[in-house]
């Protein structure tokens, strides 16, 4: 078992920069596929869900910036190939702030999004027919819900967090937190949200979890939004019920939004907009190959790969990621992927062992 006291001993002060080698994929356009492009229209932040048949993926964004009406699409070829935009209930173009789509049992997916109050959609049959836009209790909160895990004793926890601003409708920005909330019911209902994370001067957010390989402990992976740190870890073992001491990670895992998959061989594929201090590719849509172990010791990894160049800031990467059963990864999210036009959603595969021959080239 991984222990939370392996990371003690972790220096506090982890370099700005990273070291391992750089992939950079982002002009090999034959991986890309779009999946929805719309001239002077902003869409942005994706999420997505692979169906238990291991070829549909579902995927929800927003016309706008996090806030706008969500849009819906399907592939029914493991991201090839994506439909139209499909009819979704009539509240859900009053979207507050990013949607985020979950798969809780075979037929049963919920929606949710943001601010206040925190609201959620459901389907009761693979996604062919939603529910409307409904609050989930007397909360609010940002990114909601960044990620949502399965729980040993049959319980679901999603994650969000909030700046002081929508937890209570009070509007006043304050210290930002990290919560939980619990479901016993599938997602039918949540419990009072608590706090899990927070930092007397970092700025802890849109948390993504990881569970170990041996699965009896949760890795909590924090964006820090005042730019002054590396991205954060927090691990719990005990089912989310106590977390340990955020800790920055190495800058080579420093970004926004990390969302992760494990490869066939054990190794963690992990996607997220590169805020790294000190990087040559800064405000892009990256990703991380390495393993769990190097999160808990504090390590590098393995190597980083650039999957596109965004072309405007670092407005870009709300990453969805799928694995399907041939090992093939498929991410997804939104970026300026073209000089001067409005960000667009794109498509990558690729197989770990394609970027390991890039890797090996590289020495």
């Amino acid at each position: 078992m991984l222990l939370i006291a392996a990371v003690l001993t972790l220096q506090a002060q982890p370099p700005r920069r990273y070291s391992i080698p750089l992939i950079d994929i982002s002009a090999e356009s034959s991986r890309q596929v779009v999946v929805d492009r719309e001239p002077g229209q902003y869409l942005g932040h994706p999420t997505t869900a692979l169906m238990p048949d291991n070829r549909t993926i579902l995927i929800v964004y927003p016309k706008g910036h996090g806030r706008g009406p969500i849009v819906f699409k399907r592939s029914e070829d493991g991201g090839k190939t994506w439909s139209q935009r499909l009819p979704v209930p009539e509240n859900w173009a009053t979207s507050k702030e990013t949607p985020t789509i979950h798969l809780i049992t075979p037929r049963r997916l919920i929606l949710f999004s943001g601010l206040y109050p925190i609201r959620m959609a459901e389907s009761t049959d693979g996604g062919l027919t939603w529910s409307g836009l409904e609050p989930i209790g007397d909360f609010g909160g940002i990114v909601a819900m960044s990620a949502v895990v399965p729980l040993a004793g049959g319980e679901l926890m999603a994650v969000f967090h909030d700046d002081g601003r929508f937890f209570r409708n009070e509007g006043k920005p304050g210290k930002f937190i990290v919560y939980k909330t619990v479901s016993a019911d599938n997602g039918r209902s949540w419990s009072e949200p608590v706090e899990i994370a927070s930092h007397a001067d970092a700025h802890l957010c849109e948390p993504g979890i990881i569970r170990s390989p041996d699965g009896k402990q949760l890795a909590m992976l924090m964006r820090e939004n005042s730019r002054k740190f590396n991205s954060f870890v927090s691990f719990s073992n005990d089912e989310g019920a106590t977390w340990s001491q955020p800790r920055q990670l190495p800058g080579a895992l420093t970004g926004d939004r990390h969302a992760g998959v494990y490869a066939p061989d054990g190794r963690l594929f992990i996607t997220f907009r590169d805020t790294t201090l000190e990087s040559p590719t800064r405000g892009d849509w990256v990703a991380w190959v390495g393993r769990y172990e190097d999160i808990v010791q504090g390590r590098q990894g393995q190597y980083r790969v650039r999957l596109m160049d965004n072309t405007k800031g670092d407005d870009c990467c709300y990453p969805g990621i799928e694995k399907l059963p041939d090992g093939t990864i498929v991410t997804t999210t939104y970026g300026h992927w073209t000089q001067g036009e409005q960000p667009y959603i794109v498509s990558i595969r690729l197989k770990l062992d394609e970027l390991d021959a890039k890797a090996k080239s590289k020495r």
